[in-house]
C-alpha cells in the first residue's frame, strides 16, 4: 500500500486499508496514526518535470473557478461547493467568454490555476486543471458526484470547514501517479498542524475516488469522532498537456489510449 500524506511534514502514514472502503473506524484509526506521526524533517521528492510547480512554495495558491457555458442547476449547486473544497478560490459566472479571455484575465490577476467544469445533460461529468502561467494542464473525468446538497443523512455530516486541509494520497506509486499528485496538490496551501480537516484522494484501478471530512477529538487519540462533509465524486484522468488549456498546439505529455489495457490488467497511476 502507498499512500502519501501532504503538508506539514506528514509524509509517513502507515493505515490500514481504509481508503478503498472508506470505512468510519478505519479512518479513526488513520487519523489517530496522522496526528501521531509529525515529523517536519521529511520532504517530498521532486520530479525534473515537475519544474512548473518551483515556485509554488513561494505563495499559497489562487484558483478561479468556472464551467461550461449555460450551467444547469446541478452543475451550479456543485461548483458551489468546490470552491469551499478548494481554499482560495473564487468562483466567477462565466457569461460568453471564451477560454483564451479566461486565462489572460486569471494571469494578468496572478491566479496559480483554472479550473473548468463541464457537464453532460445536467450531470457533471468532467474537470480541466490548469496551472498558470505556463501549464501543465489536466484532463479528468468527473463521476458519480454526490453533493453535500443530495446526502440524505444530514445530522451525520460534518460542518463546512474553511480552514487550510491535509491531504492523504493513495496508491499513486507510479511516475503518471506522481505526477498526478503533484498537480492535484499544488491545488492547496500549507495547513497547520492542528487543522481537523482532510481530503483524501484514493485510487483503484485508475479511478480517484474523493472524500471530504471532518474530525473530532473528545479526550484521548482513541476517542475520535468522524464526520463527512462532502461533496464525493471519482475522477478519471485521461490526458496531461505541458500548456494551459487555451493552447491547442500545447505538447501531450500523456493521453490515455484504449489499447493501454492488454488481457493483462496495467494500472496506470499505481498499485
Amino acid at each position: 500500500m502507498h499512500v502519501q500524506v501532504e503538508h506539514s511534514g506528514l509524509l509517513k502514514c502507515w493505515l490500514a486499508e481504509f481508503i478503498l472502503s472508506f470505512s468510519c473506524t478505519c479512518y479513526v484509526f488513520a487519523i489517530t496514526r496522522l496526528l501521531s506521526i509529525f515529523n517536519d524533517g521529511d520532504a517530498v521528492p521532486r520530479s525534473t518535470i515537475d519544474d512548473e510547480y518551483a515556485n509554488a512554495p513561494e505563495k499559497d495558491p489562487k484558483i478561479l473557478l468556472t464551467t461550461s457555458r449555460n450551467p444547469s442547476a446541478p452543475l451550479t449547486q456543485f461548483v458551489k461547493e468546490l470552491k469551499i473544497v478548494f481554499p482560495n478560490a473564487q468562483r466567477m459566472n462565466r457569461g460568453g467568454q471564451v477560454i483564451s479571455e479566461i486565462i489572460e484575465t486569471c494571469r494578468s490577476h496572478d491566479f496559480t490555476d483554472v479550473i473548468l467544469v463541464h457537464e453532460n445533460r445536467g450531470v457533471p461529468d468532467g474537470i480541466v486543471i490548469s496551472h498558470l502561467p505556463f501549464g501543465p494542464t489536466a484532463y479528468f473525468g468527473l463521476l458519480n458526484v454526490v453533493t453535500r446538497h443530495d446526502i440524505k443523512d444530514k445530522k451525520s455530516m460534518g460542518t463546512m470547514s474553511e480552514a487550510y486541509p491535509h491531504l492523504i494520497f493513495d496508491k499513486f506509486s507510479t511516475k503518471l501517479g506522481e505526477r498526478t499528485v503533484n498537480i492535484l496538490k499544488h491545488l492547496f496551501p500549507v495547513p497547520k498542524p492542528d487543522t481537523k480537516r482532510i481530503l483524501t484522494f484514493a485510487n483503484q484501478s485508475d479511478y480517484i475516488s474523493f472524500r471530504h471530512h471532518v474530525y473530532e477529538k473528545h479526550g484521548g487519540p482513541k476517542s475520535i469522532e468522524l464526520k463527512e462533509v462532502g461533496p464525493r465524486f471519482e475522477l478519471r484522468l485521461y490526458q496531461i498537456k505541458l500548456g494551459t488549456m487555451d493552447q491547442d498546439e500545447a505538447q501531450i505529455e500523456w493521453v490515455i489510449k484504449p489499447y493501454m489495457n492488454t488481457s493483462k490488467k496495467r494500472t496506470l497511476l499505481g498499485d
